[in-house]
């Protein structure tokens, strides 16, 4: 449809308080071709007229009964503030007060009464020449951003394909440190999961929550440069097997390497971190307190509780009962007693943890 088709069959509204200059403006504008008109001499009804349709233009009238010209103006520039309303004002006041305070209000154009006719003509499709314009480029902007929204949805679905691609590589390859010494690999199940739950429990943001479950598992990554005669020893390491022991921090911190997406730089920041301790007497740095980044501070705690409670091949499985106990015992020592504190908060869940992913026999 051309500019001029859509000129035409613009929606107008006529309001003026004497029926004759209503009835007239009609007969004029049915005659050049114009095919959507109403017209009101109640000046009253013009809101609630804008509030139910839209119209593209107002010839109104200033001087009127019950509401005159400006009042209407302010009704309407209150109720429809955010959308384009072109208005000409029709009136016998040619003063430069009643001209600036009809442009204050938002009249586009003005025709002083009586009017010529090629004029108010002439005027009249001026304005809905740019009212059209306007229309055409609100429908383009509308246009555009519903193009720019699906692509939007299209990047953000293939960035959640990605990310859950790069959790489900990291569980992966947790697991598959985890096998070294837990045939199984419920440990690193069961111990993210108590992060993930400690995590939520201490307030933290529904990314960090997502993240530190899928970091937790790559904790042990190192492992897989440990000796099987160290790593499986049944008994208690010496001092150079204990040594070799501890050098899985920075055999899984050389693995990970130095990663450029959040959840890699949490990996390798609970690889190195999780072996220190409160007190300052853990390894690999010796660091205290809260330079212990948190996400080290979480696994910490759940990674021993669920090794006490797990068998090993030095060791039997303690009961709850004991690893709550030694979780007590240590707090403030090897642990952030905060976190203590509200990891006990939580134990029904991870009682919920531990029954839905138990040790299995190998072969079972």
């Amino acid at each position: 449809m051309s500019i001029e088709e859509r000129i035409l069959e613009s929606s107008i509204l006529i309001v003026d308080d004497t029926a004759d200059n209503v009835d007239l403006l009609i007969m004029m504008l049915e005659a050049n071709g114009y095919t959507n008109l109403k017209g009101v001499t109640d000046s009253r009804e013009v809101n609630d007229l804008c509030t139910q349709h839209t119209y593209d233009l107002i010839l109104l009238d200033i001087r009127m009964p019950h509401l005159d010209g400006f009042q209407v103006m302010e009704q309407l520039r209150y109720s429809r503030s955010m959308d384009y309303l072109p208005i000409l004002v029709l009136t016998a006041q040619n003063d430069i007060e009643t001209r600036t305070r009809a442009l204050e209000l938002g009249a586009k154009d003005f025709v002083t009464k009586p009017f010529d006719r090629t004029e108010i003509q002439l005027r009249i499709h001026n304005i809905l020449e740019v009212r059209q314009l306007y229309k055409e480029k609100q429908q383009h902007n509308l246009l555009l951003q519903s193009i720019v929204d699906e692509r939007t949805r299209e990047l953000q679905q293939k960035n959640d394909e990605l990310q859950s691609s790069r959790h489900n590589i990291i569980q992966c390859l947790g697991r598959a440190g985890e096998y070294r010494d837990n045939e199984t690999g419920m440990h690193v199940i069961r111990m993210a999961s108590y992060a993930r739950l400690l995590a939520d429990a201490l307030g933290k943001d529904k990314t960090f929550v997502k993240d530190i479950w899928s970091a937790a598992t790559m904790h042990d990554i190192g492992k897989i440069g440990i000796p099987d005669h160290v790593l499986l020893k049944p008994g208690k390491f010496e001092p150079d097997e204990w040594e070799i022991m501890q050098r899985h921090t920075l055999i899984g911190a050389e693995i990970l390497g130095e990663a450029s997406s959040d959840i890699m730089r949490m990996a390798r920041s609970v690889v190195l971190t999780h072996h220190e301790r409160w007190d300052g007497k853990g390894y690999p740095n010796g660091l205290k307190g809260e330079e212990i980044p948190i996400e080290g501070r979480i696994v910490a705690v759940c990674d021993v509780f669920d090794a006490l409670t797990s068998d090993r091949p030095y060791k039997k499985a303690w009961s709850v009962q004991e690893a709550v106990d030694y979780l007590n015992e240590n707090s403030g020592t090897a642990f952030d007693p905060e976190l203590v504190f509200n990891f006990l908060q939580i134990l029904p869940m991870i009682h919920e943890v531990m029954a839905a992913f138990p040790d299995r026999q190998s072969g079972n």
